[in-house]
């Protein structure tokens, strides 16, 4: 990083020099030349040279800085929109080539230069910048351009299409089960989080009730773990709708909008997006069915922890966190017995088994 520093400042100091001696050039002197015309030209190429000094090293440790920063978020930067980035940096370029025309008709060299060098700077900054914040109007556009009619894509056996992205809600972040489905292998491609949902998140972790808090700070630790995560890619949505209060009705506008889906667990949202006719990937529903299937009339064990709330009834849960409710069970709170299964109750909010006494 030193020697880029010096050869900016090297740099600097050599443009000082040339432009004080043009500007010194263009300033009415005693003719022929003499000493005072000499030392007026050399005291100019002096001070282009101490002012090129002081710049070369104020702005190259910017410059360094500021390409460090950008090498680093180049490497973080998905590579679709890498070459957004790069579009709207060519863009901006071509545009301050543009303006910089008229420009090269001035008859002060240094000054052209320097309208030329600011004009490529800003516009090039500006068309990376409007090219990334205006990334998912661009999305829409090109889903809503007509592409002609080509051969159907089909996705070979074992592949995954992973054209479309998931929204994550609230709800599934700081339920935490989404990490380890997605370090089994089964979530892979593109998950989205959008600002306003991470502003919520944001919220609750900075709560003033612990319990609230601690779920908070566990969705961010969740959120790290599915960045780090390398069949997944993260990508926060930088996109809001001020007309909206409620995250979950941001949330199904998005969803509409994008044409994508929304991971969630929370019961009322799931059937809100599902009026609207936005596709929800419940995770509690993938849960469920994951369950082992249970039959009236088996026998299985299970340990009564509690009443129920009808008389004489035990309630008692599965490893999965089945609830189990037996008939007589009551004076058994505290005890494993083995009961036969009478019937099974699915419901949104998970799988209820009942059954009776074995003896």
């Amino acid at each position: 990083m030193l020697v880029v520093l010096q050869l900016i400042r090297v740099v600097f100091i050599v443009t000082g020099a040339i432009g004080a001696y043009q500007l010194a050039n263009t300033i009415p002197m005693p003719e022929p030349l003499s000493k005072i015309r000499y030392s007026a030209l050399i005291l100019y190429i002096i001070i282009g040279i101490g002012i090129g000094y002081v710049l070369g090293g104020v702005i190259g440790r910017r410059l360094i800085m500021t390409l460090s920063w950008l090498e680093h978020k180049a490497q973080k930067l998905p590579t679709a929109d890498l070459l957004l980035a790069l579009t709207g940096l060519l863009s901006g370029l071509v545009l301050a080539w543009l303006v910089s025309i008229p420009f090269g008709y001035i008859e002060i060299p240094f000054l052209k230069f320097s309208v030329a060098i600011f004009a490529f700077v800003v516009l090039g900054y500006l068309g990376v910048r409007i090219s990334l914040k205006k990334k998912e109007d661009l999305r829409l556009f090109m889903r809503a351009v007509p592409l002609p009619v080509a051969k159907p894509h089909v996705v070979a056996p074992g592949k995954l299409d992973l054209g479309t992205t998931k929204l994550l809600d609230t709800s599934v972040i700081i339920d935490g089960r989404i990490a380890d489905v997605a370090k089994t292998g089964f979530i892979e491609g593109m998950l989205t989080i959008p600002r306003f949902v991470l502003r919520e998140l944001q919220t609750v972790a900075d709560s003033e009730d612990p319990l609230k808090r601690n779920r908070g700070r566990r969705g961010l630790d969740i959120l790290k773990s599915l960045q780090n995560e390398p069949r997944l890619h993260l990508e926060i949505l930088e996109r809001d709708y001020p007309d909206l209060t409620d995250v979950d009705a941001k949330l199904v506008r998005l969803g509409s909008e994008t044409n994508s889906p929304i991971l969630t667990n929370d019961y009322n949202l799931n059937k809100i997006a599902e009026l609207q006719g936005v596709q929800v990937l419940n995770l509690n529903e993938l849960a469920n069915s994951l369950k082992p299937v249970v039959l009236p009339g088996e026998e299985m064990f299970v340990g009564l922890i509690r009443e129920g709330k009808e008389a004489g009834q035990g309630v008692g849960y599965l490893d999965d966190g089945t609830m189990v409710v037996v008939d007589g069970g009551r004076v058994h709170v505290g005890e494993e017995v083995e009961i036969l299964v009478t019937s099974v109750l699915q419901t949104p909010a998970g799988r209820m088994i009942f059954g009776r006494m074995k003896s």
